[in-house]
């Protein structure tokens, strides 16, 4: 009997990590993927997003911030560690990638930058009501009369129910064929995404024994029944840290780095 219950067990693939009807936050990994749900309203006023000086690891950002969840958010320059996304934080734009010298020197970013500037963002908007609500949508949208944005990250690109590589300037192509890449779009990578699905947010984190190309992604999500989704950065800058007790810090195709901004739960 006892050789019959482990042998049961074992064949048990998903964990659940965090009990959801303890906390908002619940947490399940399955095959390579960490797949997290900021469950009801009230966390809503708990979600942020923060950026820093310097580049930092999701560890010593959730430490810093005494945070129950970390990961990691936007897109930077790993040369002048300045942002290539947008990023609110109370109220206050703190990231701009209009400042970044090198956004503006670089004559294939320049001739895209309308793009690259509208690349879809992760909002927490609230309205006059006081209520609080999650968006997806495009950098430059307008947020309804009588509502602002507390917090926001940018990324990309929009994955569902379209996904948006061109659009976002994630790839060029000419003559049908694909020229230019970014964010190894294409290839097999660690992934950081984010979604919507009803009034819940969802992060997946796609760690390097699982790797996706964003074509992957979507059918995933799809599979999920999410409304929205989007990427922030991804391969080695793939991280996060849920109550110091689980972690993940992805090779990807680095050696696991640093990064500039993130999605914290407090």
């Amino acid at each position: 009997m006892k050789k019959l219950l482990i042998l049961l067990l074992s064949l048990i693939v998903t964990a659940t990590i965090a009990n959801a009807g303890a906390s908002p936050i619940d947490v399940t990994y399955n095959d390579g993927i960490y797949h997290i749900v900021l469950k009801g309203e009230k966390i809503k006023r708990h979600v942020k997003f923060i950026s820093s000086e310097s580049l930092i690891t999701a560890k010593e950002a959730h430490n810093r911030a005494k945070a129950k969840l970390t990961v990691n958010a936007g897109y930077f320059d790993p040369e002048n560690q300045k942002s290539i996304s947008y990023v609110v934080s109370d109220r206050n734009t703190v990231d701009d990638p209009l400042v970044n010298e090198n956004l503006l020197r670089n004559p294939y970013l320049m001739k895209n930058l309308d793009k690259i500037i509208n690349r879809t963002e992760f909002r927490v908007v609230e309205c006059d009501n006081r209520k609080f609500h999650y968006e997806i949508v495009p950098h430059k949208s307008s947020v309804d009369f009588g509502c602002n944005i507390i917090t926001s990250a940018q990324g990309g690109p929009l994955i569902y129910p379209q996904l948006r590589l061109e659009e976002e300037a994630f790839i060029v192509k000419k003559d049908g064929k694909v020229i230019r890449e970014s964010c190894s779009v294409l290839h097999k990578t660690a992934r950081t995404i984010i979604g919507l699905k009803g009034d819940d947010a969802h992060i997946l984190i796609i760690t390097d024994k699982h790797p996706m190309d964003m074509y992957e992604v979507h059918d995933y999500v799809k599979s999920l029944d999410w409304d929205r989704a989007m990427a922030f950065d991804g391969g080695s800058s793939t991280s996060m840290n849920y109550l110091n007790k689980y972690s993940v810090t992805s090779v990807g195709d680095g050696a696991g780095r640093s990064v500039k901004s993130f999605l914290i739960v407090n």
